[in-house]
């Protein structure tokens, strides 16, 4: 059985604004084990980017604030390390890919300025071994002549170049998490293919675990062990990806994966799409907060938050209409 490595535990996360609390996290755990992948997927605002910037205190300090919740790492409780605990945890033990390389990346200073400067932030080593871990790092994912990249400016390179810039930074100090936000959205399908296919092989060879958040729900069944869907800041279903994929429960996740276009699909008729807009998070915390878009709704749903319950071995759910004692069945009855 794999260790777990990361335990997240009813994490909340709020923001506190002049128009009030925004409830971006409200009450989230999941666990990742040693050497796997899981994916955090849900529409735009539902609260994944926030998650793995909680689980990396990387939230802005005058909003943003981690209200209750425990996030285990190993043994270490990241929400009670210091500032200068927490800035050599991120690089020796767990690092993080942004969505947006080129804005990743220092635009005026050399590439291999900036991966130095990280290296010997975290290592008590010569500006020359950090060069060479570093140039030998660019090779590693794949950058053709990684020598002559490091005086390479990030303007100089594609956004597949710089995305590859990022992961080897990530890289470097070998950590045991790779948190990767929407690592492929602002690349090509060709070069997506290739930066998927170069975390697998880092996660292989290092053993390294992968916390991937995407809205790519093919990119989900290519890469992960293990599935949260996440819905206005909770947690709405989780299990393996097999099973999600095979028997999804949630009427949100039966959403996501209609709405994802099929090659044997007729080319005439419109892609499935979700009604509605999602709740604002100044007003959550009442009732489910899919109610208003779900066909299956209740006078239940309307005036209590389901529970999230374990109905079969490793796979949860939060939905009233699904328990031990009453099973909804996707496109069944609509009827209360």
């Amino acid at each position: 059985m794999s260790e777990v490595l990361l335990k997240v535990e009813n994490l909340k996360t709020y923001f506190y604004q002049a128009s009030g609390v925004s409830k971006a996290v409200d009450g989230v755990s999941f666990s990742l084990n040693q050497g796997e992948t899981m994916g955090i997927v849900g529409e735009s605002g539902s609260g994944k980017s926030v998650t793995s910037s909680s689980i990396m205190r990387l939230l802005p300090a005058k909003t943003g604030r981690i209200v209750d919740g425990t996030i285990l790492f190993g043994d270490t409780d990241i929400r009670s390390l210091s500032q200068r605990e927490i800035l050599s945890f991120r690089g020796n033990d767990f690092a993080m890919i942004f969505q947006n390389p080129m804005t990743s990346l220092d635009p005026v200073f050399k590439v291999g300025r900036q991966m130095t400067e990280m290296i010997l932030a975290h290592r008590k080593i010569s500006k020359r071994e950090a060069w060479e871990i570093a140039v030998d790092a660019l090779a590693q994912v794949g950058i053709p002549e990684p020598e002559k990249r490091m005086n390479s400016y990030p303007h100089e390179l594609s956004g597949g170049m710089c995305q590859r810039v990022i992961i080897a930074m990530a890289v470097c100090s070998n950590p045991k998490l790779i948190i990767a936000d929407e690592p492929t959205t602002a690349l090509d399908v060709t070069v997506q293919a290739q930066v998927l296919e170069l975390l697998r092989e880092l996660q292989r060879k290092n053993g390294t675990s992968i916390l991937l958040i995407t809205h790519n729900l093919g990119v989900v069944w290519e890469m992960c062990d293990t599935v949260m869907v996440m819905y206005a800041g909770k947690t709405v279903e989780y299990a393996t990806c097999k099973e999600l994929y095979a028997n999804p429960l949630h009427p949100y996740t039966w959403g996501l994966l209609d709405s994802m276009p099929k090659l044997s699909s007729d080319s005439k008729k419109e892609l499935a799409a979700i009604p509605g807009v999602p709740p604002d998070l100044r007003l959550t915390g009442t009732c489910c907060n899919f109610y208003n878009r779900c066909p299956y709704c209740t006078d239940l749903c309307r005036e209590a938050i389901p529970p999230l319950t374990e109905l079969t071995p490793g796979h949860f759910v939060a939905c009233h209409r699904q328990s031990e004692t009453q099973t909804l069945e996707r496109g069944g009855s609509l009827d209360g």
